[in-house]
């Protein structure tokens, strides 16, 4: 820890942040020391450690001063850890919080996740060595009294240098993602054929195959498509976590809400999810968290909450009308049905069945016969006969 220096947790001009990860807490070697539940910030040139209660509490290291990184596991009670080992401290350093440390590393551990994505930047940058290349602006000590302050060699010209330099960064992210996806879609069109194929195989051999074995084949097409789940330890915490697994699961329901007629509880979402998943498990909070933001994200399914309570998600194109008119059609055929009746007869759950049931009921379709027997539906005799 005596390789920290105190920062003011601005960027200087040539420095770029990279990345940025909340609830890190830092160790000297294997001992817990005072900097607990900060932010931690890797730029082209430093990594900066920020505490979130005291922002004035912040001190940074060159990434000169790394030698080499490694990952530790997380472990029952513990958290993952990136275990940075550093050069010995240099006699023109900067003051710091520590004079002094009888170890040669420490100890980065990640509270709320994230220390995969972030291990991987941190490499890249060792590897990369940008700050040779990019030397941050000179400073120009002054004198105040007893302390020394610190005057950017900061201008018009150095501002627009940077922004300069941020834009053709972007562009060439931007190029690159471009790549990426080109080569996916590349890929994803050849899946999609081979789901197609074997989907058409189960369809021809309807007679031959069990329906144990047709479902065994489903499982196997689901779990293509889910091969690389979104998690925290990828994706870090908090919107950005739920924002890319709310596009996965649009990407992964678009069929089988197509196959189930354009709805689907978020019981029977929770259910399919997991097991696409494997053991990648996914709580009921963020799956809840990640549905509110389909719509936002205007993606072609959405989240909606029935009166009852009921919570679903079905397609954008889900016309409520059109089933409001299939349903009643289908009790007027048999007279009367009841929720597990109809759900038998058009093949979903019964609780989709009672709450389409009472949709119709609200929009004056249905009347209901509430007895000992059960809640029956009937047609709205009221409403079809003058």
């Amino acid at each position: 820890m005596d390789r920290f220096a105190w920062a003011s947790g601005l960027l200087e001009m040539n420095e770029t942040l990279v990345i940025q990860q909340r609830g890190v807490r830092l160790y000297d070697g294997e001992e817990k020391v005072k900097f607990d539940t900060g932010a931690l910030l890797l730029s082209t040139h430093r990594l900066i450690w920020r505490d979130l209660k005291n922002h004035e509490c912040c001190i940074a290291i060159p990434l000169s001063q790394i030698v080499f990184i490694e990952e530790q596991a997380a472990g029952i009670g513990k958290s993952a850890k990136i275990v940075v080992h550093l050069h010995p401290a240099p006699s023109n350093k900067e003051p710091g919080p520590f004079q002094s440390s009888k170890y040669s590393y420490i100890k980065l551990s990640f509270k709320e996740h994230g220390q995969i994505e972030f291990y991987r930047r941190l490499s890249e940058e060792m590897t990369q060595r940008r700050w040779e290349n990019m030397p941050v602006s000179q400073t120009i000590q002054i004198n105040r009294g007893p302390q020394a302050g610190r005057i950017r060699a900061v201008g018009i010209v150095g501002i627009e240098r940077k922004l300069e330099e941020k834009r053709k960064e972007t562009d060439k992210n931007i190029s690159e993602a471009f790549e990426d996806l080109s080569k996916l879609m590349e890929k994803a069109k050849e899946m999609v054929e081979l789901s197609k194929s074997i989907a058409n195989k189960i369809k021809e051999k309807q007679g031959d195959i069990t329906e144990d074995e047709t479902i065994r084949f489903k499982s196997y097409l689901l779990s293509m498509g889910i091969a690389n789940p979104v998690t925290r330890e990828t994706h870090g915490s908090g919107t950005h976590y739920h924002m890319q697994l709310a596009k996965q699961l649009a990407g992964i329901l678009q069929t089988p809400l197509e196959e189930r007629g354009g709805i689907m509880s978020l019981t029977e979402v929770y259910c399919l999810v997991n097991r696409a998943r494997g053991l990648e498990l996914l709580s009921p909070e963020d799956l809840v968290n990640a549905c509110k933001m389909l719509v936002a994200l205007k993606l072609p399914l959405r989240l909606r909450l029935f009166d009852s309570g009921v919570m679903v998600i079905e397609l954008q194109s889900h016309n409520e009308e059109e089933m409001v008119a299939s349903a009643l059609e289908t009790v007027s055929e048999k007279g009367s049905l009841t929720a597990e009746e109809f759900a038998k007869l058009v093949g979903m759950s019964v609780l989709l069945a009672k709450e389409r049931l009472l949709l119709a009921e609200k929009m004056g379709h249905l009347c209901r016969d509430d007895s000992v027997e059960g809640l029956r539906f009937y047609p709205n005799l009221f409403m079809t006969q003058s």
